[in-house]
């Protein structure tokens, strides 16, 4: 992402509006605050929390990496993704629950957006249950948090017409 050529291509993106999404694993967070700080201007979201190892609950480092980037105000979280980092077959609600805890107390409400992974969740959970899993987080928030998170943040950032 540190190449010249792809961050002349991501310097374009402003001039059309467009967002872009950081589709990265774990172990490459560290590359994310030098991207993103050279485009303070455009607006980026992690995907999948950038994949931390749930099936192990491995959770300090990537916490310790995806604190950094909460300082970045064009840059936004999105919740998905979490069911295919998991234990396939064993997950447990409970097990998605840190992750969403850093997530949030890291880039707050008005940073963060739902993602389904749909089709791709469909190895670990239904479309049904990955929803289950984040309705059953946010249900001790506000209505207007809730509304934020489910959709009123997407489209803010994806420039949206609702």
């Amino acid at each position: 992402m540190l190449q010249p050529a792809f961050m002349n291509g991501i310097s374009l993106l402003r001039k059309y509006n467009f967002t872009y999404d950081i589709l990265i694993f774990k172990d490459q967070l560290q590359y994310v605050p030098q991207f993103v700080s050279a485009f303070p201007d455009q607006s980026f979201v992690i995907d999948h929390l950038s994949k931390p190892d749930i099936k192990n609950k491995e959770i300090d480092q990537w916490r310790k990496d995806i604190a950094v980037l909460g300082a970045f105000k064009n840059l936004y979280c999105k919740i998905s993704g979490m069911v295919t980092e998991a234990d396939w077959r064993g997950w447990e609600k409970e097990d998605f629950k840190p992750y969403m805890d850093a997530v949030m107390e890291i880039f707050g409400i008005d940073r963060i957006m739902f993602g389904s992974d749909w089709p791709v969740c469909l190895v670990a959970a239904s479309y049904d249950k990955v929803v289950e899993i984040v309705e059953d987080y946010f249900s001790s928030f506000s209505r207007n948090e809730q509304e934020k998170f489910f959709g009123l943040n997407a489209i803010a950032f994806y420039n949206l017409q609702h």
